[in-house]
């Protein structure tokens, strides 16, 4: 029974829990010291100098995307990026990178018009190409084949359309919760678990309250996530999570995936919002765990 809970995020199907946890616990660890050697205030308890074997879980789901019989993921091309949520999502990241880089050819030009123009008819393949080219080749991606990306699109995607995978992948996040977990930690699309998770908790999984910890989280972005979100917002006002007494949420102002970088203005003024600097890994999970500032949500969330 372990005290942290970490949730991946995408790209994660050829791994297990245990394959992941080999590299998130060295990096939460990481976070946790350098917090404590930056932060005067923790410097004083001891029970934070060290996170203890067996305090941290992985609560892997990538495997349901795993497709049996095949060697790794398929070679996707631009013609099996789908119309609708697929080709949107991959429109909004393209439209992120290029007002976050000058150096990302945007959306609309050539004399296409804007984004939100081409938004207002079908999207042909050659905006999908030209989509997939500039992300790939941009800072944020540069190092994410079209294959990948467009991996990435589908497991999105498969995530809000197909109820059981929605539904098995909650229950990954829900078997890992114990009376004695205090600090749920979750990356990019693991935040839409973990939050989904947590909403639906039955009170006796979490006797104590916890700290949720939100990183590079999509959870922000209107339409294709937060307006699809289980349960439903209302009023514009996403559901609070039963079981959380502190939310931090975390971003790097490039992360082109957390397009709503803050997510009090989402779910209310209690979402302590906060940013850091993942230098070129902008999305990456590592870098993220490895930051102070998330060492010392962690740190205070296993205080509390």
């Amino acid at each position: 029974m372990s005290r942290i809970v970490v949730v991946h995020g995408v790209g994660h199907q050829l791994g297990t829990a245990e394959t992941l946890q080999a590299d998130i616990e060295p990096a939460l660890r990481g976070g946790v010291a350098l917090a404590r050697r930056r932060d005067s205030d923790l410097a004083d308890l001891a029970d934070l100098a060290d996170v203890d074997d067996g305090d941290v879980v992985c609560a892997g789901y990538g495997d349901l995307y795993r497709q049996s019989g095949t060697r790794g993921e398929p070679y996707y091309r631009a013609e099996d990026v789908e119309p609708g949520f697929e080709t949107e999502l991959l429109m909004q990241w393209w439209q992120e990178a290029a007002r976050l880089d000058p150096a990302v050819t945007p959306p609309g030009a050539e004399g296409r018009g804007a984004l939100g123009h081409l938004a207002t008819r079908p999207l042909g393949i050659d905006s999908v190409r030209r989509a997939l080219d500039a992300l790939t080749r941009s800072r944020f991606f540069a190092a994410v084949s079209d294959r990948l990306l467009i991996s990435d699109l589908k497991q999105v995607r498969r995530y809000f359309t197909e109820p059981e995978l929605r539904q098995a992948a909650r229950d990954r996040v829900a078997e890992c919760i114990t009376p004695r977990t205090r600090v749920l930690v979750a990356h990019s699309l693991g935040s839409v678990v973990a939050y989904e998770t947590l909403c639906t908790l039955r009170p006796v999984q979490a006797v104590q309250p916890l700290t949720l910890v939100t990183l590079g989280s999509p959870l922000g972005l209107g339409g294709l996530v937060f307006d699809r979100l289980q349960p439903a917002p209302e009023h514009g006002r996403g559901c609070w999570p039963a079981p959380v007494k502190t939310w931090h949420n975390l971003a790097d102002t490039g992360d082109v995936v957390a397009l709503v970088r803050e997510l009090a203005g989402r779910f209310g003024p209690d979402v302590q919002d906060g940013t850091v600097d993942n230098g070129a890994q902008m999305h990456s999970m590592t870098a993220y765990l490895t930051a102070a500032e998330t060492g010392a949500a962690i740190a205070a969330g296993l205080t509390a």
